[in-house]
């Protein structure tokens, strides 16, 4: 697993000494061009991607207002100047990466609009419980265009932002009287303020846009303060309100409505996107399949995971039960101290093992240029197992602080033959060597990144291993079987629950009862899917890119068309794109502007 802040790394491709990608040819140079026709101008697509990423950061960073009007309209601005110029390229000019670079483009202003659109439904949701919010943007504003200021006028405007939120509060609070006393008398009186009812996810949801706009003030109060003795004079007592009845307004919101207060007993509340955004998503991975299809291929994982599982189980002399197994593997954990060396072990003998099957090239910086790092508890609530930290293996281990339950659980979750796995996933041939490759070719595609192929790499460097033998034994079987049965329920649950078909409570107990997970670590498992933090299809990503690539492996090197070395040399220079344009630049097969030909890897 990669986190959040880490897969931005991996995709800006630092440290970039990578050649340019060539510059398209001219339809003469092709023999493409009538006789005496002037030849097309070339495009250079990635010196156009990065005059968008330049230009979209100048107009993100600007105009910084959260959840404003006029960010929300110039953005909007902004991709429709810029889809009118790609559509101005000759697509059929270009080579073929060139074109590839046009559809990711053009694929991604598109979705760029449509997470505008939905930014705005969302926003729509909230506004009820902002109205506060259009006095705080027209302050700024006003600074922005160097409109003289009156403090007092503004004193008298900050003092009535404040009266409106200790009302709101009061709202909110009186809305959660009235839901805890449902069925009860009524005890409001005429002069109490409206009672509002806000879910958990839409509470979690204004409580942190709560903490954004009061960020906003404090920068606007700061611009001025000590620098006109007028202003201070005037606002310190009405900023000093506005801000305790914003802090306090995004607290009820945070622990009371939403429930959560930093608690291992919090409940477990997201912020589901629905079907149509689902569908959104999935276009934008080129994928050719529903939400359904998906979740599917999630349940046909499962199912040959557990087969398989029970193979394992009867070579361990406990027939079918699985689960006893699992149990027994669990238990074989290192001692206190041991984690770290059994990470380094396993690591040296991964990349050996890749070596000696001259499966993929290994350079020698990347393999001396890694490190372990141990976890601290409290990044262990939402990452219970390793994760690569850019250069660093993110090791999970119990420490001494910890209750005696958690570190059993702790311990049990990253037991021997778990850890066997994780360490080449997030290693090499994982994330590490991915990062190594990323940061050298095409690092103007990072603005593509996609966990399809930053997952999936990881993903299938884990088939890859199990079809070279690197579970030698039953238990070493059943720790491979588990992390992707882990994949494939991640899968199910993840698009459910963002259907609205299944609740987070319900999302733990699949893993437990379908995947063999610990309370805990499936409790950690689910708080970090609805975090925030991650893409809605970010779950569902590993074991789909994975198989992507896989599918893809067994077309291209299994036709002889490339070696082993060569597939995935063209992999890991690509850069971080949808895998279906990795497979369009591998093929022969013209290219349009609607992309490539459908591809239905799941259906071999």
């Amino acid at each position: 697993m990669m986190r959040p802040n880490l897969i931005v790394v991996l995709a800006m491709g630092i440290l970039s000494h990578g050649p340019p990608l060539a510059r398209a040819q001219p339809a003469a140079a092709a023999g493409q061009t009538r006789p005496g026709a002037a030849a097309p101008r070339a495009v250079d697509l990635a010196t156009l991607i990065r005059a968008y990423e330049a230009d979209r950061a100048s107009v993100a960073s600007f105009y910084d207002l959260p959840w404003s009007t006029l960010r929300r309209e110039r953005l909007e601005k902004l991709c429709a100047q810029w889809q009118a110029r790609v559509q101005t390229v000759g697509f059929d000019e270009l080579d073929r990466q060139s074109q590839i670079d046009w559809l990711l483009l053009d694929n991604l202003i598109g979705h760029s609009r449509d997470d505008l659109a939905r930014t705005d439904r969302r926003l729509a949701e909230m506004d009820r419980l902002l109205p506060f919010r259009a006095a705080i943007h027209e302050l700024e504003w006003a600074r922005w265009r160097g409109e003289p200021l009156l403090p007092g006028t503004a004193a008298t405007r900050v003092d009535e932002l404040a009266r409106q939120v200790r009302q709101l509060r009061e709202s909110v609070d009186r809305g959660l009287k009235t839901k805890a006393a449902a069925g009860k008398p009524s005890d409001r009186k005429p002069d109490d303020p409206a009672p509002i009812e806000v879910a958990p996810p839409l509470a979690r949801r204004t409580a942190e846009a709560v903490d954004e706009l009061k960020g906003a003030l404090r920068g606007w109060f700061a611009f001025y303060d000590g620098s006109r003795p007028d202003f201070s004079w005037w606002l310190k007592k009405p900023q000093e309100e506005a801000i305790k009845q914003l802090d306090e307004y995004a607290k009820l919101l945070r622990e009371e409505a939403a429930g959560l207060k930093g608690k291992d007993e919090d409940p477990l509340v997201g912020d589901p996107i629905g079907a149509d955004a689902l569908t959104l998503a999935i276009r934008r991975e080129f994928l050719t399949c529903t939400t359904q299809e998906l979740i599917d291929l999630g349940h046909r994982e499962l199912a040959w995971g557990e087969s398989q599982m029970k193979l394992a189980a009867r070579a361990m002399g406990l027939g079918d039960d699985w689960k006893a197994a699992l149990a027994r593997v669990k238990a074989d954990f290192v001692a206190p101290g041991g984690q770290d060396d059994l990470v380094a072990r396993t690591a040296r003998e991964a990349i050996d093992l890749v070596k000696r099957a001259r499966l993929m090239e290994v350079p020698t910086l990347c393999e001396e240029t890694w490190r372990i790092s141990m976890m601290s508890p409290e990044t262990m609530k939402t990452v219970p197992y390793a994760a690569y930290g850019g250069q660093k293996i993110l090791v999970a281990y119990a420490k001494d602080e910890m209750k005696h339950e958690d570190k059993l659980m702790v311990m049990r979750g990253n037991n021997r033959h778990f850890t066997r796995l994780t360490t080449p996933h997030e290693l090499i041939p994982g994330h590490h060597l991915q990062a190594f490759f990323a940061s050298r070719h095409r690092s103007y595609r990072r603005l593509f990144s996609t966990p399809f192929l930053v997952e999936g790499w990881a993903l299938y460097g884990e088939l890859r291993l199990w079809e070279l033998g690197w579970a030698r034994t039953p238990q070493e079987r059943i720790g491979m079987l588990f992390w992707r049965m882990n994949r494939a329920a991640r899968i199910v649950v993840s698009l459910k629950y963002h259907l609205g078909q299944m609740k987070p409570d319900q999302m733990v107990e699949f893993l437990v009862d379908r995947v063999g997970h610990e309370k805990l670590g499936a409790t950690s498992e689910v708080r970090r899917f609805l975090s925030g933090e991650y893409s809605p299809l970010y779950q569902a990503a590993y074991l789909i890119g994975g198989l992507q690539l896989k599918a893809l492996h067994d077309e291209v090197v299994g036709s002889r068309r490339m070696s082993e070395i060569e597939f995935h040399d063209a992999v890991l220079t690509a850069g971080p794109i949808p895998i279906h344009l990795i497979r369009a630049g591998l093929q022969t097969a013209p290219l349009t502007r609607a992309g490539g030909p459908p591809w239905r890897f799941a259906d071999r």
